[in-house]
């Protein structure tokens, strides 16, 4: 397993004080035993190759990166990845930060750098317990591995218990889904420079005016005077955001539609003749997400997760009307150039990105 500490001496979080405190609140989560562990290395080992044969011949995607590496992880050790792509996400953040004005300097404080890393801590450590599987495209700034599908053990096997999953089908399924992530950022040649172009104006988020966080919380009045949630389209962070600032976001919530529905959509049929129970395991996790009450449902409208899976239903919406209307090979023009992704209007109306994209006004229903 990973080892605590990545380096943790600039950039606005302490990270290994945020790991150190998702470790603490995650102490009492019990290991697997060894058999079960090998057991998953073994199964996902396995179905992952599977999965990218099924994946890459549904889609015509094909990785230039060469074979998936596969990793069960325990939920300390997903922390500690997540801690170090985030470090090296937030770098270019970092280095504006200690070049700026005193106000971004003073994020930069040992204090302001040790609360938020408890902050982190916290959220990392509840997410831990909620994640299935992920794809990350990023190296650590340890020198970790990046290119790499993770699977976290605890969480798989709970679910398999609980609801009494077949192992086999339930695991491949996970698979699909991340393999088809990582075969949309190695087999679409432009996409990780434009998802990380996106990261790194996103990164002006994180630091509002005092102007802006007031401007936002009359927003959020007003919104509530509607009797509309302030929170349900991006969570805190769109409440934060200037109008600027928004458009970034809404570039970034389109594209990640796009790539949760596909996989989402790649998933079922990839697995159609392989996963009798697929339907039974979305309906699951979708029951568990909406039941969600308390501090998790908080958490959740926080961090826009409510936002998250509603956007991720219409980019599944999306392509199954561009698929409607001219197949995958009209669906396939979205991979051929940054500027063939849906904007998040035409994700929420997909007729409208046909007639841009294909010159084609299609009936409507």
């Amino acid at each position: 397993m990973a080892q605590t500490g990545t380096s943790g001496t600039d950039g606005p979080v302490a990270w290994n004080v945020a790991e150190q405190v998702a470790r603490q609140l995650l102490r009492r989560s019990p290991p697997l035993s060894r058999s079960v562990l090998q057991r998953l290395d073994a199964d996902f080992a396995e179905l992952t190759a599977l999965a990218e044969e099924l994946v890459s011949i549904e889609t015509g995607l094909t990785s230039t990166a060469g074979p998936a590496v596969a990793l069960v992880t325990d939920r300390p050790s997903w922390v500690h990845a997540n801690a170090q792509s985030f470090e090296q996400l937030l770098k270019p953040l970092s280095e504006r930060m200690a070049s700026g004005p005193p106000r971004l300097q003073r994020a930069l404080s040992p204090v302001s750098r040790v609360v938020s890393g408890v902050e982190v801590g916290g959220l990392l450590s509840w997410m831990s317990g909620r994640v299935l599987g992920q794809y990350d495209p990023f190296a650590g700034s340890d020198g970790g591995p990046g290119d790499v599908i993770y699977y976290v053990g605890p969480n798989i096997v709970e679910l398999e218990r609980r609801h009494g999953f077949p192992p086999r089908e339930f695991r491949l399924w996970i698979a699909l889904h991340e393999v088809t992530h990582r075969m949309q950022f190695t087999g679409v040649p432009w996409l990780r420079s434009y998802f990380l172009d996106l990261v790194d104006r996103g990164m002006a988020l994180v630091t509002p005016e005092g102007r802006a966080v007031l401007d936002s919380v009359l927003r959020a009045a007003t919104e509530m005077r509607a009797g509309r949630n302030p929170l349900a389209e991006s969570g805190m962070v769109g409440l934060l955001a200037t109008t600027e600032q928004l458009a970034t976001l809404r570039e970034a919530q389109a594209l990640m539609s796009l790539l949760e529905g596909h996989g989402d959509i790649v998933m079922n049929l990839a697995g159609d003749d392989r996963i009798p129970a697929s339907g039974r395991f979305a309906d699951t996790l979708r029951r568990r997400r909406e039941s969600a009450t308390g501090l998790s449902r908080t958490i959740q409208q926080l961090i826009g997760l409510d936002a998250k899976m509603r956007q991720y239903a219409q980019g599944e919406e999306f392509i199954e009307r561009i698929r409607e209307t001219g197949g995958n090979e009209l669906f396939s023009t979205v991979w051929s150039a940054p500027e063939m992704l849906p904007t998040m209007e035409e994700i929420r109306d997909p007729d409208v990105w046909i007639e841009r994209v294909a010159g084609v006004a299609p009936a409507r229903a």
